[in-house]
């Protein structure tokens, strides 16, 4: 059997990634008994024990000792509070338990911002990972040296596996199940879960707020007037002569503060936009584009699904009850 520990650290932990991963190994080890076959996973919850408030009950989660089981074959770690610190005194045991396991062949999984807890441990030094798409910029900010990728659902990389947030991590289980058992069992699992097998993006999820937690007074009043002038063609040669600021340096100090160029933010302020206008009404494609300043149909959709992850037509059909199918 493929041992399958839940690791709970200490700090706050979303419960409910737990349980829905845990059904979805069961699933399958269902199918492979109804197949005539021996359950495939020994699923273990290890790490400290939990008790959480849920409405007016309380749930307990007893956890297993780390030091007192056999070595897994895998180690999941469920969605977690970024805030916490993962890789402080309280933590220090069982950062460096995973990093031992790692090290002797067991495989690693994070779920949403479970993220947090792998990065802390070091082992996704220089890789690729992806965490829910709001946590993006603190984790950029905790961990400077991994690869954020938080657009991707899933990364795979030297037997570390990381998800995107919330159900999408769904689409991780999916994966681990595929590769363990097969593509028929995935499928299988998919459906009686009811899990949109195969999604690849978190990009059509992501709302842009833009990014003004910084000190640079002169770069917030460029990005407010992105903001303000949508419909407006805005260049960076027009940025750079409205505020008086040479163009090298608005793009170096643009960068800087907002964590993109002059040129990426227009595209993602115009292209939220474009989304609001596709989730509430009625307008033509070609309406919206020129309310975003868009004149070149190609170009707007090019770059709507750049960024949206989605055509806007299959946006539309997505987020607008008008248009469901």
């Amino acid at each position: 059997m493929k041992k399958v520990y839940f690791i709970l650290p200490e700090g706050d932990i979303r419960t409910g990634s737990v349980f829905i991963a845990i059904e979805a190994f069961d699933v399958i080890n269902q199918y492979i008994i109804d197949q005539g076959g021996a359950p495939y996973y020994d699923i273990k919850i290890a790490g400290r024990g939990l008790s959480r408030s849920v409405w007016n009950s309380t749930v307990r989660l007893k956890a297993g000792d780390i030091s007192k089981l056999e070595r897994p074959d895998l180690i999941i770690i469920p969605g977690l509070s970024e805030k916490n610190d993962y890789s402080g005194k309280k933590n220090r045991a069982l950062v460096k338990w995973i990093i031992e396991q790692y090290n002797e062949g067991t495989e690693l999984a994070s779920m949403c911002t479970g993220s947090f807890l792998l990065a802390a441990t070091g082992l996704l030094r220089d890789m690729e990972c992806t965490t829910h798409w709001n946590a993006g910029k603190l984790f950029t900010a905790m961990y400077p040296d991994t690869r954020l990728c938080a657009d991707k659902i899933i990364t795979d990389c030297k037997g570390i596996y990381t998800a995107g947030g919330a159900t999408s991590s769904l689409n991780l289980l999916l994966y681990l199940i595929e590769k363990y058992n097969g593509r028929q069992a995935a499928i299988y699992c998919a459906k009686m879960m009811q899990i949109d097998i195969d999604r690849n993006s978190q990009s059509a999820f992501v709302i842009f707020e833009g990014q003004k937690d910084h000190a640079d007074a002169e770069i917030k009043k460029v990005q407010t007037f992105i903001e303000k002038n949508i419909e407006d063609k805005i260049t960076v040669d027009l940025l750079a002569e409205k505020f008086l600021i040479p163009k090298r340096s608005l793009i170096r100090r643009f960068k800087k503060a907002a964590h993109s160029t002059p040129i990426e933010y227009i595209q993602r302020v115009k292209m939220e936009a474009a989304k609001r206008n596709l989730e509430i009404n009625r307008k033509s494609i070609n309406d919206i584009m020129y309310e975003v300043g868009y004149s070149d149909i190609k170009a707007f959709r090019t770059i709507f699904k750049k960024i949206a992850g989605l055509s806007p037509i299959e946006y539309r059909k997505k987020y607008n009850k008008d248009y469901a199918a």
